[in-house]
């Protein structure tokens, strides 16, 4: 592979001008503080100079490997990850409440507890990735939530459910900011949206593959042993979890440097291709995380996007009672579960589908108001109408719009906060831990004595829905506006050579915001 890179450059195609050179000691001084050892550095600079059909070729190979080893896992992984937070939801459906004696708000402060835990653990957590191999780290957190989801079964008291649950969420927070490191050890910024969009489906795998798993149970296992069906739920899920992070520990890889599945080519251009876009941004290595955290919280957009991110997912907190919801079409527990499959699994299907259009028109903005809007008018018709065939049909607006629009935001922050590395770091994890305490006194807008319509509930996440609208639209605003003082900034070089203005996040000439 290299020769034959070497024989394209030494036939012509090669660019041998000083800017080339230029990139390839840059390249090389960087992969030089790294560590890198002079064999790859030599590859590193054959690679610099290769053609773009090269890189086209190489990166193809590339990412269809690390795609099939690195994906299936982590969304495996993460589709446990939300099973366990959510399997309350099929418990529900059971005894539980009536085996724990729980009355009034008590199933939404069992719900809520968990988000207090996990917003606790979010910043101590980032702490440890810098520490631990993430198949290692990953791995370890994973069998942690699992044991704690199994031990929920053997609660008797609605105290030890809500210490449970606390727990749970304290173990289960590490997981999503350690899948994203360890994505972003393989990709770059630009392939990392869409993984991140691949990697969120398995949210939906799990609401669908719940309702399943929660229906076989409840229908076939409740007594059985003399163990309620909520208990075997609890004791199932949990066991499959254990076992799975035992085998993530030996399937998921750490860092390209040291895969077997790679050649030595291939793990040398991995690293590569890390090493040349850290160089692409003056500032990646020159600031401290403190300083990182200063320019994140200087940034007025900031806050803007937490509070996008934060509406957002209080327009989600209805999936946590979604199959309390369904049952009010007048079904019974396990044809209420059964109904719910189809509406998770069309939003899977809408989600990969809606997630490439916005890949492929780039455009986040657009899709997001349209989505939150189809579920705003899902609420709406839940709360207007008792008829079954319409409240059915409008169930699978709620998640068909909520959960997507979701999805295309987390790939637009990454987007619009690109550089410095650390501030993006800062960025994300600011608005994920301010965006999660929605789901604390999200979960109280579902009171079960407003049944069967939940007006209250429904209203206040179609306003909620329209909120987000709004939001979008107002991020949209003012990153057009940046993108129209980048502009300015380059006529204004270009108009003036050797003055040039201050490039807040280093950003290079010719980025634009994706709105």
């Amino acid at each position: 592979m290299i020769s034959a890179m070497a024989d394209q450059t030494g036939d012509g195609v090669k660019v041998a001008n000083e800017e080339v050179e230029n990139q390839k000691e840059a390249i090389a001084n960087i992969a030089k503080a790294r560590g890198i050892d002079d064999e790859q550095i030599a590859m590193f600079r054959q690679f610099t100079a290769a053609s773009i059909e090269s890189h086209n070729q190489i990166t193809a190979t590339l990412l269809k490997k690390i795609d099939y080893h690195l994906l299936p896992m982590l969304i495996l992984m993460y589709m446990l990850n939300f099973l366990d937070r959510n399997n309350l939801a099929q418990a529900r459906l059971g005894t539980l409440e009536e085996d724990l004696n729980m009355t009034g708000t008590d199933f939404n402060l069992a719900t809520s507890i968990l988000f207090v835990g996990y917003i606790i653990m979010q910043l101590p957590s980032n702490l440890l990735l810098t520490r631990v191999q993430p198949s290692i780290y990953l791995g370890v957190v994973m069998t942690i939530w699992g044991v704690i989801s199994t031990a929920q079964a053997a609660t008797h008291t609605f105290t030890s459910l809500v210490v449970c649950r606390f727990f749970l969420g304290f173990a289960e927070a590490p997981f999503f900011p350690g899948a994203i490191l360890l994505m972003s050890s393989w990709y770059t910024r630009s392939e990392l949206a869409l993984r991140i969009a691949w990697f969120y489906c398995g949210h939906s795998v799990a609401n669908a593959f719940g309702g399943l798993l929660g229906a076989g149970v409840l229908g076939n296992l409740s007594g059985a042993h003399g163990i309620s069906g909520w208990r075997w739920l609890f004791i199932i899920e949990g066991s499959i979890t254990i076992f799975s992070a035992i085998c993530s520990a030996f399937i998921l890889p750490n860092y390209p440097a040291t895969t077997n599945w790679l050649t030595p080519e291939e793990r040398a251009y991995a690293q590569w291709r890390l090493v040349k876009e850290a160089g692409e941004a003056d500032e990646a290595n020159a600031s401290s995380i403190k300083e990182g955290v200063k320019m994140a919280l200087r940034d007025p957009r900031l806050y803007l996007f937490t509070l996008l991110q934060h509406a957002s997912l209080l327009s989600q907190t209805f999936q946590y009672f979604f199959p309390t919801i369904v049952e009010t079409l007048g079904y019974s527990n396990i044809q209420t579960l059964l109904l719910t499959v189809p509406v998770w699994v069309v939003t899977l299907v809408i989600s990969l589908l809606v997630t490439y259009t916005s890949g492929r028109f780039t455009d986040r903005s657009i899709h997001i108001i349209c989505l939150i809007m189809v579920s705003v008018v899902g609420n709406i018709v839940v709360v207007a109408t008792l008829n079954t065939a319409g409240r059915y049909f409008a169930l699978f607006l709620l998640p068909l719009g909520a959960v997507p629009a979701y999805q295309i935001l987390l790939a637009w922050i990454a987007n619009s906060f690109p550089r410095p590395l650390v501030k993006r770091s800062a960025c994300i994890s600011f608005g994920n831990m301010v965006g999660n305490t929605a789901n604390i006194y999200g979960t109280y807008m579902y009171p079960s004595v407003q049944g069967p319509r939940y007006l209250a509930g429904g209203s206040a996440t179609a306003a909620v829905g329209v909120l987000v609208a709004l939001l979008a639209v107002t991020a949209r605003l003012v990153l057009q506006h940046q993108n129209k003082k980048l502009a300015n900034r380059e006529v204004f070089e270009s108009e003036h050579p050797g003055q040039t203005e201050d490039r807040e996040g280093a950003t290079p000439v010719g980025f634009r915001y994706i709105l």
